[in-house]
């Protein structure tokens, strides 16, 4: 065996050289952004009817051609749109004399093979000087995961709680047992009122049982609504852009908030890239949630991260799609989601494209838990980096969407949060939470504190409380007759607000008083220094602030 030279021995040890790379492989569609098999630039409209899209005659389209042709693609514009060279709109993206409304006027009349050219045109600063421009809703924020491996409802309504007190404007939940859903959709919502009135929540399980729970009132949005590239992978997966339609006004009708979600690799993964960059495929996506009516969408590459992020140019990719999403002016919760590297470096370079201009939701999924319970599969960010998060807000004066937060209110929150949902459980005749239970939680660092409950009893619980009818309303009752009227008066508050449908706007959330915060009210208004979103004032103060900052005047 040949001599190693030293350094060398220790560079393959380290974390970064336990991620997997590939090289270009266009013929699978292994490529990030450009593909000699990506179409052109075209459009024709003859008497208001797209008859030729990226060169493709309209008897020519497939299913998602159709889709975009007819029902997102602004015709009022396109012409003009597209007549436009692709380098001069790039310029135009960075411009800061170019105001965001002229852009979207414009963006919105391009085709899937225009957008990518205009893309391609900008390096990954580019990328995100436009991004803080583009973005929809004036302040960024964010989401978290809150779930863990056994599916324990305390531990997830203290999470739940802690997650909102520490600012997240929105939490998600999934299952390891999908019969669980309803209990742990219950926890997240008694949990996150506690930790901020007003937080959003939600279930991601199979779509039927997602919308049903959000017309009984246990979830406020709903995002695991997934959409892809080529016809062929919306075949395997039982849809069309037809049916994710139909399924959008469903929950659109009941109140529900909602957005898609897709992202660069899926089509890869399922082996139907039709020989074209990934970038090229996603914006497909992103084109079908604008024709949907939907206010936004999850991608980032998501739970495909991995094949991006092995390729060249993989990683600016990323931020090209959730760029390409502001452009069709949605709402994006801009992945940083599942992990997809050994190195603590790379993983925190991949989330400061999206952290430094600021996304509607930097993270789709920062994980509220441990690693280990994070039943998305693990995030690039979790409950252990919370400090470093905070730091890094400070260091750059950058508002990452979380607030520092002591130790004896992190207590407070998650033992009333989970005493709530020990007193709903016994109101609504679900297998009772003891008081072991609830003082566990409170302190748990995840799962591994907890112990085991009786997944059985569990169950048919759940499945005779569904049976019953049980809604929001009941949950209201319950925790207003055993002793949270506060609670009770926040979860009331979220019921209420899907019959005024307010928050069904782009970029939507509420304040703790529950006033809605959109795009529609707080618009990104940026158009160089001085304007826009700007960390100062009270929020400023409160960033700075971290537990650990010594006050050297009173040493």
């Amino acid at each position: 065996m040949a001599k190693r030279q030293k350094r060398f021995e220790v560079l393959a040890e380290r974390p970064i050289n336990k991620d997997g790379f590939i090289k270009e492989w266009v013929d699978v569609g292994l490529v990030a952004m450009e593909s000699p098999n990506d179409p052109k630039p075209s459009i024709r409209i003859e008497n208001g009817v797209v008859v030729e899209l990226d060169g493709k005659r309209r008897e020519d389209f497939d299913m998602i051609d159709y889709a975009i042709a007819d029902y997102c693609i602004d015709k009022r514009v396109a012409e003009e749109a597209m007549a436009i060279d692709s380098l001069k709109f790039a310029r135009m993206l960075v411009d800061i004399n170019v105001p965001r409304k002229e852009l979207v006027r414009l963006s919105v009349g391009m085709t899937p093979a225009k957008l990518v050219a205009v893309l391609r045109e900008l390096n990954v600063v580019e990328l995100m000087m436009a991004m803080q421009k583009m973005r929809s809703r004036k302040p960024p924020m964010n989401q978290a995961h809150v779930t863990n491996v056994k599916d324990c409802a305390p531990l997830l309504a203290a999470d739940a709680a802690e997650a909102g007190y520490r600012g997240f404007a929105e939490i998600e939940t999934t299952v390891g047992i999908a019969r669980y859903a309803p209990m742990n959709a219950l926890a997240l919502l008694v949990g996150g009122q506690v930790g901020r009135p007003g937080t959003l929540s939600q279930c991601a399980v199979e779509e039927a049982a997602e919308l049903n729970m959000g017309m009984r009132g246990f979830t406020a949005y709903a995002e695991t609504v997934s959409v892809y590239g080529t016809e062929q992978v919306f075949i395997d997966g039982d849809d069309t852009p037809w049916s994710k339609f139909f399924l959008a006004s469903a929950y659109a009708s009941r109140g529900l908030k909602m957005r898609y979600t897709s992202g660069t690799g899926s089509e890869v993964l399922m082996g139907y890239a039709e020989r074209k960059s990934m970038l090229y495929l996603e914006i497909r996506c992103i084109m079908v949630t604008k024709g949907a009516g939907v206010q936004g969408l999850q991608n980032g590459s998501i739970s495909c991260i991995g094949v991006p992020g092995a390729v060249p140019a993989g990683i600016r990719a990323v931020l090209a799609e959730n760029l390409a999403t502001v452009l069709m002016d949605l709402e994006v919760a801009s992945g940083n989601d599942q992990t997809f590297t050994h190195s603590i470096e790379r993983n925190t370079a991949r989330m400061l494209m999206q952290f430094l201009p600021g996304t509607d939701f930097i993270f789709s999924g920062y994980a509220a838990e441990p690693n280990y319970d994070n039943m998305f599969a693990g995030s690039t960010h979790d409950c252990d980096d919370y400090d470093d998060y905070l730091v890094l807000q400070r260091d750059l004066q950058v508002d990452g969407g979380l607030k520092p937060v002591t130790e004896e209110g992190v207590i407070a929150v998650r033992n009333k949060a989970a005493r709530a949902l020990q007193a709903v459980f016994e109101e609504l005749g679900l297998p009772a939470i003891t008081d072991d239970e609830v003082e566990r939680a409170t302190y748990a660092h995840g799962s591994k504190e907890m112990g085991d409950r009786n997944v059985n009893e569990d169950l048919r619980a759940i499945d005779d409380f569904m049976k019953r009818g049980t809604t929001g309303l009941d949950v209201v009752r319950a925790l207003a007759k055993r002793g949270f009227p506060d609670v009770a008066a926040s979860v009331l508050e979220m019921q209420k607000a899907k019959v005024a449908g307010d928050y069904l706007q782009t970029s939507a959330v509420f304040d703790e008083n529950f006033n809605v915060i959109s795009a529609i009210n707080h618009p990104n208004d940026y158009e160089g220094p001085g304007t826009g979103y700007r960390l100062t004032g009270e929020r400023w103060e409160m960033l700075k602030n971290i537990p650990r900052a010594i006050d050297a005047s009173q040493i």
